[in-house]
């Protein structure tokens, strides 16, 4: 059964390493996609691997409904394409990058989606952040402000931590995801 799997969480919290390792163990016929973010962001800035669009383009894009989800954070504008209704319609579970101040939106559109909130303490996000180097220290703050405020609420709402080794966590996640696909429960 297909569903739709909204991972979100604070910069710095490992979704980009975390889903990277999950899908590495998913077994290749497991019947997952993983759905590549579009963002007014130039491919070459670091993080996960995306579509680069223009202010322009992605704004192209979104007047034509090309999008299944989009919102706007830190500067960027974010769009999951609607070829992921078309992967779902074949039977197939989509692991979504999403956002904490989306996730309303997201429910709105799939009432069903599996949203997975990736969470670790704070001393590791400040480290993580640190040493991606792509803050200073002012930016950091403030990103940790943020986490601390956020507050993420929702019906079936998956709580994961991934402050241990990436490997072992990787492994769960992929568990989480492989579980949730076969039996069409929400968790």
């Amino acid at each position: 059964m297909s569903k739709l799997i909204y991972i979100m969480g604070p910069s710095g919290s490992g979704k980009d390493s975390l889903m990277a390792e999950a899908r590495l163990r998913l077994a290749a016929e497991a019947p997952v996609v993983f759905a590549h973010r579009y963002i007014t962001r130039p491919a070459d800035a670091g993080g996960e691997n995306h579509v680069a669009l223009s202010r322009a383009e992605f704004q192209l894009r979104l007047s034509r409904g090309l999008f299944a989800l989009s919102w706007e954070s830190h500067g960027f504008a974010y769009g999951i394409g609607r070829e992921i209704d078309i992967w779902m319609e074949s039977g197939l579970s989509v692991v979504v990058n999403g956002s904490r101040g989306a996730l309303s939106a997201a429910l709105q559109a799939y009432p069903e989606l599996l949203p997975v909130l990736i969470d670790v303490p704070e001393h590791i996000l400040r480290e993580r952040l640190g040493a991606r180097g792509r803050e200073d220290a002012g930016e950091i703050e403030a990103r940790l402000v943020r986490a601390r405020m956020a507050v993420v609420e929702a019906p079936e709402l998956v709580r994961f931590d991934n402050s241990g080794p990436l490997a072992e966590r990787g492994q769960a996640l992929a568990g989480l995801i492989l579980e949730t696909t076969i039996s069409g429960r929400k968790s």
